[in-house]
């Protein structure tokens, strides 16, 4: 009988690995260095090019909201001169630590994108393969991004909005719609919504206490939407961040008889550099609607209360803020043993953000519910990369592609049309 000990069985998987690499001719490979950093402002989107002394360049993208970053791209250059692209915790050991909360972990994110699609391409696989492999064949997507002028802010107007949304040639199953103070124009609507003044700032600046005829307006907002949606199509809400407890616990037991996918951030969250574990898990206890948060938070420490705490029902970290997709997966396993779902957030993300989702949502474990889909912006974003599926969705569903890498590359010429004077070198 053979004793198994854990040296041996390591020394086992080093000796398969190394068989492996004989036998594809890749063991005697010198390794690849990083030799260049590169960020562009594509449209609206900072997109970073790392390039290697092996021809192989791998690519990352930061939200659309955030051209600001390009800097703070560019500050990681001198961490990552010479390192070996493959060995990608390796590298995010030197600048993870640098990060944040959103928007200032968006940087280190892409960085991290763009070397798996560097390691994709010199081992020959998707990402997903070197992610643990995928478990599902195609990945299920929602609409938190498609959203057409409306009229108005009547619920009739919110009404007519999700009717177009359900016809949309994508064929979503689920959308999630702004209510609360995460709509200013829904809480301009009607005067005295809440007990305070409207004030102007950053993202979402506004919170408070809300006056029953404000409370009354958005939930009549949501019937109506949830009256067209029926049970054919999901409805999910982005609420805040700044309600009070009480008026949450309030729109959350007006929403249970509708059936609402979930509530998210309704608290703290889009652009709070902190998560409120104790108020969440307050109002996760007074309602069975499900209560979705995590959009902002960078890296898992800082999911760790609210995972351990259970204090919500579904967590929404965004691959281009967490840290990267290696950082979001490990997030969802450890969700995923405490009993909380996962949902992705990824409205600005991008055509490769669209790839990184999509490697990333084939290989979570089976806690996974849905990613929020990146439209690219402009639409001739479309025009300047290829290996997107075409249709992108069918059905709601994103297939999952096996080129190796992200498995999306850049049509230069097209794209070098949209680079701005100051970024003319970056595909050089």
């Amino acid at each position: 009988m053979t004793t198994w000990t854990r040296r041996g069985f390591l020394g086992s998987l080093s000796a398969t690995a190394a068989l492996l690499a004989r036998q594809d001719g890749r063991a005697d490979k010198p390794k690849i260095k990083i030799t260049d950093l590169r960020c562009a402002i594509i449209g609206r989107n900072p997109v970073i090019r790392i390039v290697t002394d092996g021809g192989i360049s791998g690519y990352g993208e930061a939200e659309s909201s955030k051209p600001y970053l390009k800097p703070m791209v560019l500050f990681y250059k001198d961490y990552l001169l010479g390192e070996d692209p493959t060995d990608v915790e390796r590298v995010m050991l030197k600048i993870r630590r640098l990060g944040a909360f959103k928007p200032w972990g968006s940087a280190v994110s892409a960085i991290e994108i763009a070397l798996w699609d560097i390691a994709g391409q010199v081992a020959g696989v998707p990402v997903y393969k070197l992610l643990g492999g995928k478990i599902r064949d195609r990945v299920r997507i929602y609409n938190g991004g498609f959203r057409p002028p409306m009229p108005g802010q009547t619920p009739q107007d919110y009404a007519e909005n999700v009717q177009k949304m359900k016809e949309a040639k994508e064929g979503f199953t689920l959308i999630k719609m702004a209510v609360g103070f995460h709509n200013p124009a829904m809480m301009g609507a009607i005067p005295d919504m809440w007990y305070d003044e409207p004030r102007k700032g950053a993202s979402h600046p506004n919170r408070g206490l809300m006056t029953e005829r404000g409370l009354k307006y958005v939930i009549s907002c949501v019937e109506a939407m949830k009256k067209v949606l029926g049970d054919e199509i999901g409805l999910a809400l982005d609420c805040g961040p700044g309600w009070a407890l009480k008026d949450a616990v309030t729109f959350a037991r007006a929403c249970e008889p509708m059936h609402i996918t979930w509530i998210e951030d309704i608290l703290t969250g889009d652009y709070t550099p902190y998560p409120n574990a104790q108020l969440f898990r307050d109002l996760k206890q007074a309602t069975s609607v499900p209560i979705h948060t995590g959009e902002e938070i960078y890296l898992r420490e800082n999911f760790k209360e609210l995972i351990e705490a259970q204090a919500v029902d579904v967590i929404g970290p965004d691959p281009e803020d967490v840290g990267g997709i290696a950082e979001l997966k490990w997030i969802a396993e450890y969700a995923d043993v405490h009993g909380i779902l996962v949902a992705p957030h990824g409205i600005f993300d991008g055509v490769i953000g669209v790839a990184a989702h999509v490697h990333m949502a084939a290989t979570l474990p089976q806690n996974y519910i849905v990613f929020e889909y990146p439209f690219g912006q402009p639409d001739w974003w479309y025009d300047i990369v290829e290996g997107l599926p075409n249709p992108i969705v069918k059905k709601g569903f994103i297939d999952v592609w096996d080129r190796p890498g992200l498995g999306v590359t850049f049509k230069v010429a097209a794209a070098k049309k949209h680079l701005s004077e100051d970024d003319r070198g970056f595909f050089d």
